[in-house]
């Protein structure tokens, strides 16, 4: 004797289905795109104020923040707004932004520097008192805290990102 299955209704596997044709058309290349430059956003903003100005004397008419205004390739724009303009560049499955300060002496500040000792600067009208300046890591810093709170700044992004795909009424990321 035959076995009856009785009736099935396919609707909201047919809807399941869509959806996810949908999370895969890019909308997931979307979500990583934002993902990353909401994590360049977000060491940009960590960064900028960490980054030391320098202060000469009045006399000079010189102005500090060279340093802090390289990080947005001297724009006047935040770091959100300018975290927005840079290009992502895809390798495989990782998604990369690049996010470096413009200013030709960065690296020294950041990381630290040989000088001659006694040797006069005109530029800071002073001589030089010691040999070897240590760095400041204000990057090093900034990519640190980064690392510590990227996880769940991911993870909240991703869960409204499901919920908009899965929820069919939401296709923006």
């Amino acid at each position: 004797m035959p076995g009856k299955w009785g009736h099935a209704d396919y609707k909201e596997l047919k809807k399941l289905q869509d959806r996810l044709l949908r999370l895969e058309n890019n909308h997931f290349e979307e979500f990583c795109s934002a993902a990353a430059k909401e994590l360049a956003a977000r060491l940009l903003a960590l960064v900028i104020p960490a980054t030391p100005v320098g202060n000469y004397p009045k006399e000079t008419g010189k102005k500090g923040g060279t340093l802090r205004r390289g990080w947005t390739g001297n724009a006047q724009v935040d770091g959100k707004t300018f975290a927005q303009s840079l290009p992502i560049e895809k390798h495989g499955d990782t998604y990369v932004i690049t996010v470096e300060n413009t200013v030709s002496y960065a690296s020294y500040v950041e990381f630290g520097h040989r000088q001659t000792k006694g040797r006069y600067v005109p530029a800071i009208g002073k001589k030089l008192k010691e040999g070897f300046v240590y760095g400041q890591y204000f990057l090093t810093h900034a990519e640190e805290a980064l690392e510590r709170i990227s996880p769940a700044i991911l993870q909240k992004k991703l869960d409204k990102f499901l919920r908009e795909v899965f929820s069919g009424d939401g296709t923006d990321v």
